[in-house]
């Protein structure tokens, strides 16, 4: 009632519905992808409380994005069967009580459950696959537009509410950091309750700038979820751009996800810059990430995809190559976050983009929930084994090269698929 009420106030002002998804989703995927950050800000405080090791804490990070990988694809394929209400609803209840019980967590294996586990499973069945699966069913134009926006804010989830969470652990005790993601987490759960819906259908609308109601995904909702997610990669796996992007994804997790996000804080304190400097750098990068995420998706609709990734890429590897070796004054770290910002996740919307390009409007977003698997296997393995490194070596430098070396191959990777006719296969074809 509440929803059929306020797409006739919507539509009175000219404002389609799927704006107002999209609204609701951008910060969903904003709290719901703080869940991941917050174990990140508690990392050290934790550390100092209970006496552990950075490698402690990025074993349990790194369950984390395994736990992510894991559910991803079948929380995309869920939301053909279920529909993405009740998949947002028992992501937002996940994260609330992860986050709940974290705070009362006092042994290794209490983390384990509420952080990795809970936390993963959270993020997991929602993340870019739901991103996708939103643009894909609601957007028939500026879809690439709207999935830049709403990866935008799934990256700056996962960084701009570090500063006000840094504030908090610096403030109060550190038990009291996981207050934003329960209160967002809540704020949004009660939005898709009352105003979320599965299809443009459920209201009878159109998709954004269609003019005929495409129907055919629903078709697929009494299909079995896991089946079907299977289903998918078996036949993804046949196209030779799918191990190209889910190569070039997984490289873009350990860098951004798993190695910046994660490991950017113990950086700075290895260099002697406090937590609440070194989570407005994040902040910045947060902020800016807005700007190269939306930049990207516009670009991705109107620009060459192979060329617009390679440049990614290889920008972010200069980047990440660049870090250890600078100064670490405040002109070129915020000069670096700015960079960095502007790239952090601009590589999302052409690789969703070619996902809906090579595997269609119903599979590609199962087919990007597996993608984006890769992209958590790749932070995960970021997030445990730079900490286990960082520990060994006692300096995070080796790790920066590596990552900026990972990029570059990345952009040689998809500059020469680009040569090859197999770069121009569709879905029909």
């Amino acid at each position: 009632m509440l929803a059929l009420k306020l797409e006739r106030i919507l539509a009175e002002k000219g404002i389609h519905y799927a704006w107002f998804m999209a609204f609701i989703s951008f910060f969903l995927l904003m709290f719901s992808s703080s869940a991941a950050s917050t174990p990140a800000v508690l990392m050290l405080p934790i550390i100092n409380a209970f006496g552990w090791s950075i490698t402690d804490i990025s074993a349990i990070i790194g369950a984390l994005f395994i736990i992510v990988a894991v559910a991803a694809p079948f929380g995309t394929a869920f939301m053909l069967r279920l529909g993405l209400t009740k998949i947002v609803v028992t992501s937002c209840a996940s994260l609330i009580l992860g986050l709940g019980l974290t705070a009362f967590a006092f042994e290794k294996w209490h983390l384990f459950f509420s952080m990795g586990t809970l936390l993963g499973l959270a993020s997991g069945i929602l993340g870019l696959g739901f991103a996708a699966t939103v643009a894909t069913r609601w957007f028939a134009e500026k879809r690439g537009l709207v999935i830049g926006i709403l990866a935008a804010s799934w990256a700056a989830g996962q960084i701009m509410l570090v500063p006000f969470i840094a504030w908090i652990v610096s403030n109060f005790d550190w038990q009291y950091g996981v207050i934003p993601g329960v209160t967002g987490a809540g704020v949004c759960l009660l939005l898709f309750v009352f105003f979320g819906k599965n299809w443009p259908s459920d209201l009878d609308l159109m998709p954004y700038g269609a003019e005929t109601n495409p129907n055919i995904a629903k078709t697929e909702q009494g299909e079995n979820p896991v089946k079907k997610s299977f289903a998918v990669l078996f036949n993804c796996s046949k196209h030779p751009g799918f191990w190209v992007l889910s190569s070039t994804f997984a490289i873009c997790g350990f860098t951004s996800t798993g190695l910046v996000s994660q490991h950017f804080i113990p950086f700075c304190a290895d260099n002697n810059i406090g937590i609440l400097v070194a989570s407005s750098y994040l902040a910045t990068i947060g902020l800016f990430n807005f700007m190269g995420s939306i930049g990207s998706g516009w670009l991705a609709d109107k620009f060459d995809n192979y060329k617009l990734l390679a440049t990614f890429y290889s920008v972010r590897g200069l980047s990440l190559v660049y870090l250890p070796f600078s100064s670490l004054d405040v002109f070129y770290l915020t000069l670096w976050a700015i960079f960095f910002g502007l790239d952090f996740i601009a590589t999302i919307p052409p690789t969703a983009r070619f996902c809906s390009k090579f595997f269609g409007s119903v599979d590609g977003p199962i087919a990007f929930a597996w993608i984006f698997s890769i992209h958590q296997i790749g932070a995960a393995i970021a997030a445990y084994g730079v900490g286990r490194t960082r520990d060994i070596f006692l300096t995070y430098e080796p790790v920066f090269l590596l990552a900026g070396i990972a990029c570059f191959i990345a952009t040689l990777l998809l500059l020469g698929f680009r040569l090859t006719s197999q770069s121009q296969l569709d879905f029909q074809s």
